[in-house]
């Protein structure tokens, strides 16, 4: 029997005659990418949660790779694009749904805009990610978090469909959330229910400002880039003398802001920040990355992890049975 691939022909007729929402072929993911970096795919968009299902199962059925893309942060993809289909989770699938302190977010909706109206309604937990890059499903699947809080404090409830196509309705519980990871690997995260708790307004107003005026101040987002690059290390035989303790932190002390390679770049404004100076390549970032997790542990012994996920290439996220 021939195997189909995402770029068969037959394969993207049968995915569009089957889904609601839109198929495109030999589309630049580039577009989907927040680094603005990558070749290449069959990318379906869906308009209802059901199609998420229909197009993973027949990904399954067919032995076709398949990637589930929220709004593109924190991943790296390919120069040479991906033979798998990219399954765009965005408009259609993102909802919001309110019974007290219980929300029902969809998984496309933007982290920020989830921020910013359920902080409206006075309710705080996700205020957060006010300025944080990326969709809720995303933030979710990697346990996003920052200025001290993440997804694993408020999520309740999350629907994933699974690597056959199917939906499952996962109790906060069943859900093994550590740093920086969900335990989601090979499901897609369709909608999440969080509780969060009431807050005076303009105390909550308050903070988001300041949060929102540090990220801008201390972010370099006018330019193409992922978010942060590096997790934090954890334990004492990472911490210095000088102070250092956040990857951040590590890599300015190595000496590494406004390292470059290609079109690649350490910020200037934050080093745990690579951005695309315009002409980067996916093998540009890799090949800084690489640099500056030998350069670090050189000097402070630190190994530090990659929080950006690459796919394709590099082996990640890229199977019939896997998304992220």
């Amino acid at each position: 029997m021939v195997r189909l691939t995402a770029r068969d022909p037959a394969f993207a007729r049968a995915v569009r005659s089957k889904v609601r929402g839109e198929l495109r072929e030999e589309e630049s993911l580039a577009r989907y990418s927040t680094y603005r970096i990558g070749g290449t795919a069959t990318v379906v968009l869906p308009a209802v949660g059901e199609d998420v299902g229909i197009a993973i199962r027949m990904a399954h059925e067919a032995g076709v790779p398949w990637f589930a893309l929220g709004l593109g942060s924190n991943i790296l993809l390919p120069d040479e694009g991906l033979d798998a289909l990219v399954i765009r989770i965005g408009k259609g699938l993102d909802g919001v749904r309110q019974e007290g302190e219980r929300w029902t977010l969809g998984a496309g909706l933007p982290a920020p805009l989830a921020a910013r109206r359920t902080a409206a309604a006075g309710f705080a937990g996700l205020h957060v990610f006010v300025g944080v890059p990326g969709s809720v499903g995303g933030g979710v699947y990697m346990n996003a978090g920052c200025h001290g809080g993440d997804w694993a404090e408020v999520v309740e409830q999350v629907t994933v469909v699974d690597a056959t196509g199917r939906d499952q309705a996962l109790a906060r519980a069943e859900v093994p959330f550590t740093y920086r990871r969900s335990g989601l690997e090979g499901r897609v995260v369709l909608e999440t229910v969080v509780r969060l708790r009431a807050e005076v307004q303009p105390e909550l107003d308050e903070q988001i400002a300041e949060m929102f005026e540090w990220r801008q101040r201390g972010t370099p987002f006018n330019q193409p880039c992922c978010g942060s690059v590096f997790k934090n290390p954890s334990g004492p035989s990472w911490q210095r003398e000088d102070g250092t303790r956040t990857a951040g932190q590590l890599v300015e002390a190595a000496g590494l802001k406004g390292t470059q390679v290609g079109g690649a770049q350490v910020s200037p404004m934050h080093a745990n920040y690579f951005v695309n100076t315009g002409t980067a390549t996916a093998a540009d970032v890799r090949a800084l990355i690489d640099r500056v997790q030998l350069e670090v542990e050189a000097k402070f012994g630190a190994r530090l992890e990659p929080e950006v996920k690459l796919i394709g290439t590099w082996g990640e996220y890229l199977n019939p049975d896997s998304s992220s």
